[in-house]
C-alpha cells in the first residue's frame, strides 16, 4: 500500500508540475521556431532587395538611381529592361507585403514594414515607375494592389513628386 501511495503522489506531482512545465517548454520552443522562421524570411527579403539593387547598378544606362531620369528617348531594348526591372521590383514589394505587412501590428513587425514602405515610397516618387505600375499590377494580390496604388497616389500628389 505504501508503494501504491508513493506512486499515486508521484503521478499527481508529475501531473501538477511536470506536465504544465512540458507544455510551457513546447509552446516556448514553437514560438522561438516561428520567430526564427520569420527572421529568416525577413533576411531573405532583405537579400533579394540587395540583389535587386545590384541589378540596378549593373544597368547604369537606365538611370534607375536618379530621382527622375534625364533621358526619355529610350531604345526598345532599354524600355524592355526598365520594364523587366520594374516588374522584379513590384514582385519583391508584393512578397514583402505578403510576408511582413500582416506582422505590422507588433513593434518589430511595424519597424520592418516601415522600411519596406519607405522603399516603396522612394520608387513611387519616380513618375516612370508610377506610370509602369498599372500594367505591372495585373494579376497581383488585390490587397497589395490597392495598398501600393494608394501609396502611388499619395506620392504623385506630393509637391516634390
Amino acid at each position: 500500500m505504501d508503494l501504491e501511495r508513493t506512486a499515486a503522489i508521484t503521478f499527481y506531482l508529475v501531473e501538477i508540475f511536470a506536465l504544465p512545465f512540458a507544455i510551457g517548454v513546447f509552446v516556448y520552443e514553437q514560438r522561438r521556431e516561428r520567430q526564427n522562421e520569420e527572421e529568416e524570411l525577413f533576411q531573405r527579403l532583405s537579400d533579394e532587395y540587395r540583389d535587386f539593387l545590384k541589378l540596378v547598378l549593373d544597368n547604369p544606362d537606365l538611370h534607375l538611381l536618379r530621382r527622375e531620369p534625364a533621358k526619355t528617348d529610350w531604345s526598345e531594348e532599354q524600355r524592355e529592361r526598365r520594364l523587366a526591372i520594374f516588374g522584379i521590383l513590384v514582385s519583391l514589394f508584393e512578397n514583402a507585403y505578403l510576408v511582413v505587412y500582416d506582422d505590422a501590428d507588433d513593434p518589430k513587425g511595424r519597424r520592418l514594414w516601415q522600411s519596406w514602405e519607405d522603399y516603396m515610397r522612394e520608387w513611387l516618387r519616380r513618375s516612370d515607375f508610377r506610370d509602369a505600375l498599372t500594367g505591372l499590377l495585373e494579376g497581383e494580390d488585390e490587397a497589395f494592389t490597392a495598398y501600393i496604388q494608394a501609396l502611388a497616389r499619395h506620392e504623385a500628389a506630393r509637391p516634390s513628386a
